[in-house]
C-alpha cells in the first residue's frame, strides 16, 4: 500500500482541476457550465476513491505489530538548499551542520489513520449532501472545485511527515476557508467574513511558521519521526527553554487554525458560507487541524510542562466561555459554530492535561455529531427557504421526521447521554483531567457540560418543537429534504449513536481506541506527566454518573424556561443587561477593532494624502501643519510605494527591449553572431 498513498490526497486535487480548471474553460468556450451530474460524480466519486484507499491501508496497518505500525512513501526532494548550522539544544543535543531539506513524503501510521478516514469519510458524506443543497446553485463546479481542493488540503496536512507539508497544507485549508466562507462574495457581509478568517489566521499563522523554524534551527529537521526520536529522549524542561518557546508558538497556530482564546473570532462569522461548507470547516477539517498539530507534537509538549499547563488552560478556558456565548443565539447555524469553539476547548484541555487519546476520540466522535448537526440545520434552512432564525420555526418534526430524529441523535451525543459517542469521549476527558491531578480543569469543564446541554436543549425545542412561528407562505412548501441530503444525515446519525464503543472506558472494558494509538505516544509513556491517580473503576463509574447528571440539569432547565414556560428569542430581551451582554459576544469584536483593526486603518491614513477639503479647512498654524504632513505621505505614496512598483516594471522593459534586439528572426545575424563568438573564444584560447 506504501505506493499508493499519494493518491489518496491527489485525487481530490484531480478533481479540483477537472472542475475548477475544467470547468472553467469549458464555461469560456461554450458559454456553459459542467454538467452538474458530471460535477457530482467527480467530486464525490474521487474523495470516495480516497476513502476506499484510506480504509485499506488502515486494515494493513492494524495487521502489523504494534512496533512495526507505520508505513511510508518516498516521493521526491521539494527543496535542497545549502548547509545550516544548528545551535543545538544545550548540552543535550551537540551542534552540527545539516543539509536544508524538505522531502515530500507521506506517512500512515495509527494516528494519521484515525484522520484520513474521519476527513475522507464525514467529508464524503459532506459532498453527497451538498448536491442536495447546491443544486440550483448557477457556481455548482466552482462550489465543488473548491470543496476538493479543501479536501487535498487537509489530507495533505494529516499525511505528510514532516512540518513543511504540515504548513503547506494548513495554509491550503486556510485559503479553501477563505474561499468558500466567502462563496456569496456578492454578499459584503460574506466577504468581509472571508477576509476575517483569512487575516486572524494569518496572526496565528505568524507564530506556527517561527516555532517550525525554530525547531529546525535546533534540532537540524523536519520530520515527525526523527524530531520524535531525539526529543523524546530529553527530560522535561524545568524552566523557559527552547521547547517551551516552540510549543507556544506552535499553539498560537493552533488558536487561529482551531478557534481558540483569542483567535477564536472568525468562525462565528464563518457562518456566511453555505451550511456544507459549515460543516466541512468545523466538523472534519479545518478546525481539528490544530488538534492534530499538537497531538503528532506530543514528544514536545510532554517535555515542556508549562506549554502543556497552557493549551490546557486555554482550552477549558475557551469550553466555558464559548457554551455561554452560545445561550441566546437566535441563528441557528451561530449557536452550533459557538458549540464547535467549545468542543474544541474540550479537546485542548484533553492535550493540556496529556490525554492525547482522548481529545483525538472527540475529535472523532465530534466530527459525526457535529457534522450531522450543521447538516441537519442545512436541511432545516432548505425546507425552511433559508429562513435561520430559531424564531420563525417551531414544531418542525411534524414536517421533517427524518431531520428531527438524525438531529435528535447528534443532540444527545453533544450533551453527553450514554450511550450516544458524545458521552464516551467527552467523560473520557473530563476523568482523565480529575485523575490526572486537574481538578479546576475538571469542575470547569464539568460546568460547561452543564451549558452545553443549556443550549443545545435550547436550540432542539424552539426549532422541532412548541408552537409554530413559522411563516404561512413558507409552511405551505414545508417538507423533507431529498434523499441526496437524508441519507448522509442517517448514515452520520447511526455514526454519532455507536461511535463511542471504539473507545469504551476503562470501567466497561479495554479501550481499544488508547490501545490503537499507543504507537504513536511511545516516546512519552516514561514521562511522569501519563502518571494517573489510583482510582477503583467504581469511582471512575460514579464520576461518570456526575458528568451525566451535569448535563441533566442543563436540559431540565432549558426544559423549563422554552418548553413548559414556552420562552421564545423576542422574549429574551426582556431579561436585561445579561441577555445583552452575552447576546452580543461580550463585545468582543468591538474590542478587536477599537484595539487592532480601526487602529490599522489610522497607521494606513497617517500615510495616505489628506483631503484637499481637509487641508483648506486648518486653522491657523493647523493649515500648515496638515499640509506638511499631506506632503510627506505624498512623497511616500509617489517615490517609495508606487517607486518600487514603476522600478520593477522598467527593469523587465529595459531587460526585454535588449533582448528583443538580439532575437531579431534572421538567420544571417544569429550565423554572424555565432561565427563572432568562435572567434572570441578562440582568442581566448589562444591567448591565455
Amino acid at each position: 500500500m506504501a505506493e499508493y498513498l499519494w493518491l489518496i490526497p491527489t485525487l481530490p486535487f484531480i478533481g479540483f482541476l477537472i472542475n475548477g480548471l475544467g470547468g472553467l474553460i469549458y464555461k469560456k468556450v461554450s458559454k456553459k457550465t459542467l454538467n452538474r451530474y458530471f460535477v457530482s460524480i467527480v467530486a464525490c466519486g474521487l474523495v470516495f476513491i480516497s476513502l476506499l484507499l484510506s480504509t485499506v491501508a488502515f486494515v494493513q496497518l492494524a495487521n502489523m505489530p504494534n512496533e512495526h505500525k507505520y508505513i511510508e512513501q518516498k516521493c521526491f526532494n521539494w527543496v535542497t538548499a545549502g548547509d545550516v548550522t544548528t545551535t543545538g539544544y544545550y548540552d543535550k543535543v551537540p551542534s552540527k551542520t545539516t543539509q536544508f531539506k524538505i522531502e515530500w513524503n507521506y506517512f500512515f501510521d495509527p494516528l494519521s489513520a484515525v484522520m484520513a478516514l474521519v476527513v475522507c469519510g464525514v467529508g464524503f458524506l459532506i459532498h453527497v449532501f451538498a448536491i442536495g443543497y447546491m443544486w440550483d446553485d448557477t457556481g455548482f463546479y466552482r462550489f465543488f472545485s473548491y470543496l476538493n481542493l479543501f479536501m487535498f488540503a487537509m489530507l495533505t496536512l494529516v499525511l505528510g511527515n514532516n512540518f513543511i507539508m504540515m504548513f503547506l497544507g494548513w495554509e491550503g485549508v486556510g485559503f479553501c476557508s477563505y474561499a468558500l466562507i466567502g462563496y456569496y462574495f456578492h454578499k459584503k457581509s460574506a466577504s468581509d467574513a472571508g477576509k476575517k478568517a483569512f487575516i486572524v489566521n494569518r496572526v496565528g499563522d505568524y507564530g506556527f511558521s517561527v516555532g517550525v523554524f525554530l525547531l529546525f534551527m535546533t534540532f537540524g529537521t523536519f520530520n515527525f519521526k526523527e524530531l520524535g526520536e531525539i526529543i523524546g529522549k530529553l527530560p522535561a524542561e524545568t524552566h523557559f527553554g527552547i521547547l517551551s518557546a516552540v510549543g507556544l508558538l506552535l499553539f498560537i497556530g493552533a488558536t487561529g487554525k482551531s478557534a481558540q482564546i483569542p483567535l477564536y473570532v472568525w468562525l462565528p462569522d464563518a457562518m456566511e458560507g453555505p451550511t456544507p461548507v459549515s460543516a466541512l470547516i468545523h466538523a472534519a477539517t479545518m478546525v481539528t487541524a490544530g488538534v492534530y498539530m499538537i497531538t503528532r507534537a506530543s514528544f514536545l509538549y510532554t517535555r515542556s510542562y508549562l506549554s502543556l499547563e497552557i493549551v490546557g488552560f486555554f482550552g477549558v478556558m475557551t469550553a466555558l466561555y464559548a457554551a455561554i456565548m452560545g445561550f441566546f443565539q437566535r441563528d441557528i447555524k451561530k449557536v452550533l459554530a459557538y458549540s464547535t469553539i467549545s468542543q474544541l476547548g474540550y479537546m485542548f484541555t484533553a492535550l493540556g492535561v496529556a490525554a492525547f487519546s482522548a481529545g483525538i476520540m472527540h475529535l472523532m466522535t465530534h466530527a459525526f455529531f457535529k457534522a450531522l448537526l450543521f447538516l441537519g440545520a442545512g436541511s432545516i434552512i432548505v425546507a425552511m427557504h433559508h429562513e435561520q432564525d430559531m424564531q420563525n420555526m417551531g414544531n418542525l418534526r411534524k414536517y421533517m421526521p427524518i431531520t428531527f430524529w438524525t438531529m435528535m441523535a447528534a443532540y444527545l451525543a453533544i450533551c453527553g447521554i450514554p450511550p450516544f459517542s458524545g458521552f464516551f469521549s467527552k467523560d473520557e476527558i473530563l476523568w482523565q483531567a480529575f485523575a490526572r491531578g486537574h481538578k479546576l480543569f475538571y469542575v470547569i469543564g464539568l460546568i460547561a457540560a452543564i451549558f452545553t446541554a443549556f443550549y443545545m436543549t435550547r436550540l432542539m425545542i424552539l426549532t422541532f418543537f412548541g408552537k409554530e412561528r413559522i411563516d404561512p407562505h413558507k409552511k405551505e412548501h414545508l417538507k423533507e429534504s431529498p434523499a441526496v441530503m437524508t441519507i448522509p444525515l442517517i448514515i452520520l446519525g447511526i455514526l454519532a449513536t455507536i461511535g463511542g464503543f471504539l473507545g469504551l472506558p476503562a470501567w466497561l472494558g479495554e479501550n481499544r481506541f488508547e490501545k490503537w494509538l499507543e504507537p504513536v505516544f511511545e516516546h512519552n509513556y516514561n514521562n511522569p506527566v501519563f502518571k494517573m491517580g489510583h482510582y477503583t473503576h467504581s469511582f471512575e463509574m460514579m464520576m461518570a454518573g456526575v458528568s451525566v447528571l451535569a448535563a441533566l440539569l442543563g436540559f431540565f432547565v432549558a426544559y423549563y424556561l422554552y418548553g413548559k414556560k414556552g420562552i421564545v428569542p423576542d422574549d429574551e430581551k426582556n431579561w436585561g443587561r445579561l441577555w445583552k451582554v452575552i447576546y452580543n459576544k461580550f463585545y468582543m469584536d468591538e474590542l478587536y477593532d477599537a484595539l487592532f483593526v480601526n487602529r490599522a486603518k489610522d497607521l494606513g491614513n497617517a500615510f495616505s494624502a489628506f483631503d484637499q477639503a481637509v487641508i483648506d479647512g486648518g486653522v491657523n498654524g493647523t493649515a500648515a501643519t496638515t499640509r506638511g504632513t499631506a506632503k510627506v505621505s505624498s512623497w511616500f505614496d509617489k517615490y517609495v510605494v508606487d517607486g518600487l512598483v514603476n522600478l520593477q516594471a522598467w527593469i523587465v522593459q529595459t531587460s526585454s527591449g535588449i533582448l528583443r534586439k538580439i532575437q531579431t528572426g534572421v538567420i544571417h545575424n544569429y550565423a554572424l553572431a555565432v561565427l563572432l563568438g568562435i572567434v572570441i573564444l578562440s582568442c581566448l584560447y589562444i591567448f591565455r
